[in-house]
């Protein structure tokens, strides 16, 4: 099966061995996503709004740099190291997406890269 990696300056870069996305067919599997400054590779100052505002900033540009965005994902995971905050992604959320929503799925983790608070993953079909 081919596929392509997917790349942009206008998120993080890798800090792994991985890359941004992948595209195979017209589907596009992006991976997660902290909340870093693209520019400084550090974690955003400021709250929960801020970091959560930051990951959705960041996956629209990845998603963006493989023709698409936000509204082309059909399939987004959310990780939170602390579940008290997802009422926040769901108001932020809907700030960034319309109806029909994409399916969802959140989960509560002990720790995130870089102490991240939050961290997304997605699937979108461009």
């Amino acid at each position: 099966m081919a596929f392509e990696t997917i790349h942009t300056a206008a998120a993080p870069a890798a800090i792994g061995t991985y890359s941004q996305a992948v595209r195979t067919g017209k589907t596009v599997y992006l991976s997660g996503q902290i909340p870093l400054d693209p520019g400084t590779m550090e974690l955003v100052a400021g709250g929960i709004d801020v970091q959560i505002r930051q990951v959705f900033d960041n996956l629209a540009a990845v998603a963006q740099a493989a023709g698409g965005g936000l509204g082309d994902i059909v399939k987004l995971t959310i990780y939170l190291t602390d579940l008290g905050h997802f009422p926040r992604v769901n108001e932020i959320m809907s700030q960034y997406f319309q109806e029909p929503y994409p399916a969802r799925a959140a989960i509560g983790v002990a720790a995130l890269p870089k102490a991240a608070a939050v961290e997304m993953d997605a699937v979108l079909v461009v």
